[in-house]
């Protein structure tokens, strides 16, 4: 396994571990269709969040500026929207739904992470 793909993984689960302290309630993770994947399915309430985790490491390479965010372009979103959708029909979800993205700056040195949530993103 590569870095990049240890690093994606480790802000995967710390992600889902964040997720689940504001009170959403993990149903799935990297579900993944040819045409785009999704990271974590979540529900909070009766809504049903598409989670997009965005992460990157503040030791692995010059990003003193560089936010995680900045990877959610908009051929992304067009992937997870077709994923959205398939995912929508493959389980017959009726409930309200959103895209949310969560990002991880891990601070490896320090044994340590930050995390936000942007709600909505589509």
């Amino acid at each position: 396994m590569t870095k990049r793909k240890d690093i994606g993984n480790t802000g995967e689960h710390i992600a889902e571990g964040f997720l689940e302290t504001k009170g959403f309630v993990i149903l799935g993770k990297n579900y993944n269709k040819k045409w785009g994947e999704i990271d974590i399915i979540a529900r909070k309430d009766n809504m049903v969040h598409f989670v997009e985790v965005k992460t990157i490491s503040r030791e692995t390479g010059n990003y003193s500026i560089y936010r995680p965010e900045e990877n959610m372009h908009k051929k992304k979103i067009e992937r997870l929207h077709r994923a959205i959708q398939s995912y929508l029909g493959e389980f017959d979800i009726t409930h309200d739904w959103q895209l949310d993205l969560v990002t991880v700056t891990l601070f490896i040195k320090d044994k340590k992470a930050e995390c936000a949530l942007i709600e909505n993103v589509l």
